[in-house]
């Protein structure tokens, strides 16, 4: 069912005729000398997030009866927008909570009920209990990853705003909420930090490796170093870049570590090279990815600046790792 036209005046029961004022066409009743202004109606909407699944409400009543939607209603004449949010959320789902954020307007055109105003809220619970009410027949959180088709396009728009806001903030608690000296780096979405250190870095790698070769050929710490082949120490680099990445991607463990530095100092040792040496060249391969990331990337924006400790906090436990197997495999060999 559309909505019904005004036909009659509901003051004089004349019919209404239309008229122009400021150059818009306006209905219009000449016994009454009045006009009639239609203004959309505001709709409120309101986001309840809790570990990255979304509240959503199954509609019982038409229109779009059967579907999904935020908890949503009409303003009430004499109550505020954020009185109002609050309340239908109550309504359609037992939950009492306070608004947090504004999240998104939007306007539309609705068949049944004409120009609308959409106002979506993010918010808090602070009390309640889940259970469909009103006109709602279910109640569900829904992954962000997996939201239905919504009944209402605004709805989608202010999800999609709030996901936006938020996917910074949930890739810096994914990325220091790892515990890196487990493997459950690799049961976490992919949308971390470190994804973009890594894609940094691999693009990076053989500028790094340039770097770094100078300095470990001239670098007083690492005589051994200054006459070996130039083209073997940078494979060697890329080697153990390569790990770092590994590292940061969750594709390499403290096992994969302690195996490969561990046989990597037998076979140094066997080269000639003293352990200070080794040391020292990791420690200029740690510099030189630090000082090329900050260089290249960091602190332009919030983000980098957690960016840039994350890479701060990961090169300390790798390169403490791999520092500790190789002095283990020169004990070993004494």
């Amino acid at each position: 069912m559309k909505k019904k036209k005004r036909i009659f005046c509901p003051y004089c029961s004349e019919k209404i005729s239309k008229k122009m004022e400021n150059d818009i066409l306006r209905e219009y009743c000449h016994s009454c000398n009045l006009f009639f202004y239609d203004n959309p109606l505001p709709v409120v909407s309101t986001i309840l997030e809790k570990d990255r699944k979304i509240l959503l409400v199954k509609r019982g009543n038409k229109p779009y009866k059967g579907m999904w939607c935020l908890p949503s209603g009409f303003a009430e004449t004499g109550e505020t927008i954020e009185v109002a949010a609050l309340r239908e959320l109550e309504e359609e789902t037992g939950v009492k909570a306070k608004i947090t954020t504004f999240v998104d307007a939007d306007s539309c055109t609705n068949y049944l009920y004409g120009d609308l105003i959409f106002l979506s809220f993010e918010v808090e619970q602070t009390g309640g209990k889940l259970e469909a009410g009103d006109d709602a027949v279910a109640v569900k959180y829904f992954s962000i990853e997996k939201i239905p088709k919504l009944a209402f396009l605004s709805n989608t728009k202010a999800i999609d705003s709030y996901i936006k806001t938020k996917k910074e903030y949930w890739a810096i608690i994914d990325s220091f909420s790892l515990s890196l000296d487990k493997n459950d780096i690799k049961n976490k979405d992919k949308n971390l930090l470190s994804n973009k250190l890594i894609e940094l870095i691999e693009k990076n790698s053989k500028s790094i490796a340039v770097l770094w070769l100078k300095d470990v050929r001239e670098n007083r710490s690492t005589p051994h170093y200054h006459k070996f082949n130039k083209q073997k120490l940078l494979d060697r680099n890329q080697i153990v870049v390569s790990q770092f990445c590994k590292w940061l991607s969750g594709n390499y463990d403290r096992n994969d570590i302690r195996d490969f530095y561990f046989k990597l100092g037998h076979e140094r040792q066997k080269e000639g090279f003293a352990l200070s040496e080794v040391i020292s060249s990791l420690s200029l391969i740690r510099k030189y990815i630090w000082e090329y990331a900050l260089s290249r990337r960091m602190w332009t924006k919030a983000i980098d600046i957690y960016m840039a400790l994350e890479l701060e906090r990961r090169m300390m436990l790798f390169f403490d790792k791999a520092t500790y197997n190789i002095s283990k495999a020169y004990e070993n060999s004494i």
